[in-house]
């Protein structure tokens, strides 16, 4: 038994995901660091473990009614931890996809913004005094009545709905319709109305194109039907609804996100005529500090903000304390290398890295102490020359009395570390034990890591040629973000780096490449979004390899004599699937008070199929045992099948040995499932002689993984590659 102002934590027999029993001791008070080849249990052990028994242990003082409220996540399978204090997380995710979602909301800068205005703001005279309410587009007070607080209004035209005007509405020519019966309707609902739906679109009168597309008006009529042989059709009640407004119906209703992708392509965005994008009302916009309006401060970049601020002339004592304040709030942001963001930056166009050291600046203004902040590469999307603030950072979290506990790639905040955490010595099932827990140095005599060879200067430099272009895709003007009319040259058939400090727009502009572009061909664009995240998705799926396993059993003698198809190896359709998890493989144990878990499925036991489906074996394993494999375990296993094989090696070559082929992309480190989707693109048909787009590195990568992602980058320009 530990006393317990035993200045460590102390974890015993640590089972989760693929580590192998680890007992490893992390002292309190310091900034550590987890490290390892991607895929060897750190992130199992640091966020895993770790941070989820200190959030275990948080749910339990909280009364059982609350828990009930509160999602939970299970018990961590570790033996004990000792000496842990209370624990906050800061991960890397994406945000929700809201526009209302701020870089000033997330740091809450937007509260203190609307109070100096509220308080201290300068009002048109007899105006009356405006509660902090009103200067926010996210409320009811101060969004604009005419765009609800976004700035943009979406409208249509003729020319949007109707692509090609020589098509009658028969054939076709109001694109935005709906298909299959829906768009029969409406089209046998205007011929009922009297309209010629067989004449071409241009040849109709200028007035019944203006009704048909953009009427608010719903007649409603009854329909008959043309006969068809063989089938009955009856009169009915049919509605009719303008093209137009099915658009605005689908986009603003729709809980379908192809749905609404599809309207979307019909409509054309535009600032708001009533606020001129602002979002606000016209009562708010009257107010100004320091000569100008909440809008046009939200707009400037947090570091400019800064300057206006100091600058400003009004001297009451109430200014003065807002003022102030914002300005210390400011500086922790900018002090993360993030003073290019202005407040009104919506967050989901930040990256991650960029989102989670926005959180990070909010933990600094919390003034918490006594805590462990379990950290997921802080250093994400940051250019070398801004790593230094970052440890600066780091270093006042530590300061204030707080454990510091970073999950970590770059080399240069692992030498910083006060101590390291190794895990390897490989990925996945080859991994999953503490090779060093010490001080960062004494990891030089380490033999099996792989963070050694590459932190002390000993891994080999590979050397390449370089490719010769095969042409040039040229970009822009771009003028969006902080760029302002670049244009930019790119060569075709060779592996292209777009660098630059952090928030320089480098991002932006390979987001301005799109396949109208002269030169390309199909676009692949590779980003730090998550693959699949439902139970039902695994790299398999994900990467499409099932689809040629499943050809693979339904080609089985076995398969052929009991008359099954590739759907009966599907576990998302019934058929061949476990009815009992609908293919789940587990069920859902509700705990009422505590947190639900999961058990195998009493019927399959995880396997995902019935009985039936798993008789049919291939080489002596049914589908459920080769989905279990490792993706190394698989190539051996399908190494007869070429079209198995050729993506299972596409896989392998970027290290996704660390996954089986049926693995879930929620159970892999985060850095997989992106990885994934660009070892899916390499590997998907026509990738080659096609342009690709990528965003930041492989995120979840070390070194020697980064060789890897190189290596398929480089394999992707190949001749005719761009």
């Amino acid at each position: 038994m530990h006393s317990p102002h035993d200045p460590f934590v102390r974890v015993r027999g640590a089972r989760e995901h693929n580590l192998r029993g680890v007992d490893v001791d992390v002292p309190r008070d310091v900034l550590a660091v987890f490290t390892g080849v991607s895929g060897s249990g750190k992130s199992s052990l640091a966020f895993g473990t770790i941070y989820a028994e200190a959030q275990r242990r948080y749910f339990e003082s909280v009364a059982p009614y609350a828990r009930r409220l509160i999602h939970q996540v299970g018990a961590p399978k570790v033996g004990e931890i000792t000496g842990l204090p209370p624990a906050v997380s800061l991960q890397q995710r994406r945000s929700s996809p809201t526009s209302r979602s701020s870089v000033g909301t997330v740091t809450t800068l937007s509260n203190s913004l609307r109070m100096l205005f509220s308080r201290a703001g300068t009002y048109p005279e007899g105006a009356e005094r405006l509660d902090s309410d009103a200067f926010s587009p996210n409320t009811a007070a101060g969004a604009c009545p005419a765009c609800h607080g976004l700035g943009l209004v979406h409208r249509t035209t003729e020319e949007l709905l109707v692509p090609d005007p020589s098509l009658s509405i028969r054939e076709g020519a109001i694109a935005a319709w709906p298909g299959a019966w829906q768009g029969k309707n409406l089209r046998d609902v205007l011929d009922t109305l009297g309209y010629d739906v067989d004449r071409p679109w241009r040849e109709l009168v200028a007035a019944d194109r203006e009704w048909i597309l953009f009427t608010d008006e719903q007649p409603v009529v009854t329909v008959h039907p043309v006969r068809e042989a063989g089938r009955i059709q009856r009169p009915y009640q049919g509605t009719y609804m303008s093209a137009r407004r099915y658009v605005m119906k689908t986009f603003s209703d729709s809980k379908s996100p192809t749905l609404r992708a599809k309207a979307e392509r019909f409509l054309a965005s535009a600032p708001c005529p009533a606020c001129g994008g602002s979002r606000l009302r016209p009562e708010a916009l009257a107010v100004t500090f320091a000569g100008r309006t909440i809008a046009e401060l939200a707009a400037l970049p947090l570091s400019e903000l800064a300057e206006v601020l100091a600058g400003a002339a009004d001297t009451s004592e109430t200014a003065r304390v807002l003022t102030e304040d914002l300005r210390a709030r400011i500086a922790t942001v900018t002090e993360l290398g993030l003073g290019y963001l202005s407040p009104d930056r919506a967050t989901p166009t930040l990256s991650a890295g960029e989102q989670q050291r926005l959180r990070l600046a909010t933990q600094l203004r919390s003034g918490l102490f006594g805590v462990v902040y379990v950290l997921d590469e802080p250093s994400a999307g940051l250019h070398p020359a801004d790593t230094e603030a970052l440890l600066t950072v780091l270093d006042r979290l530590k300061a204030a009395g707080n454990s510091v506990f970073v999950v970590e790639h770059h080399l240069d905040v692992v030498r910083y570390a006060d101590w390291l955490v190794d895990v390897g010595p490989h990925a996945g099932e080859h991994g999953g034990r503490v090779l060093h827990s010490g001080p960062v140095a004494a990891l030089d005599g380490v033999e099996e890591s792989a963070t050694a060879r590459f932190l002390f200067g000993r891994a080999p430099v590979q050397d390449r040629e370089v490719r010769a272009p095969g042409g040039w895709l040229k970009v822009g003007p771009v003028t969006r973000h902080n760029l302002r009319g670049v244009t930019a040259e790119v060569p075709l058939g060779a592996f292209t780096a777009v660098t630059g400090v952090s928030g320089s727009g480098k991002s932006t502009l390979v987001g301005e490449i799109t396949e109208e572009l002269p030169g390309v061909g199909r676009l692949v664009r590779v980003d730090q979004k998550p693959i699949g995240r439902t139970p039902r998705s695994n790299l398999a799926t994900y990467t499409g390899l099932f689809d040629v396993v499943r050809k693979v059993f339904a080609a089985t003698e076995a398969a052929k004599e009991r008359g099954y198809g590739v759907g009966r190896f599907s576990f998302n359709v019934s058929g061949g699937r476990c009815e009992t998890c609908q293919g789940e493989g587990f069920v859902s144990v509700e705990l009422l008070f505590l947190p639900s878990t999961y058990a195998p499925c009493p019927d399959c036991a995880g396997a995902r199929y019935n009985p039936a489906t798993l008789d049919v074996a291939y080489h002596g394993k049914n589908i459920a045992q080769v989905l279990d494999l490792t993706v190394e375990a698989a190539a051996e296993f399908f190494a007869d099948t070429p079209s198995v094989v050729r993506s299972l090696r596409t896989l392998l070559d970027v290290a996704s040995a660390i996954c089986g082929s049926g693995s879930r992309p929620r159970s892999c480190r985060a850095g997989r499932p992106s990885g994934s989707s660009w070892r899916a693109s390499c590997s998907g048909p026509g990738a080659v002689t096609r342009s690709t787009s990528s965003t930041s590195r492989p995120r979840g990568c070390t070194p020697p993984t980064w060789r890897c992602s190189r290596t398929a980058c480089t394999n992707w320009s190949t001749p005719g590659t761009r």
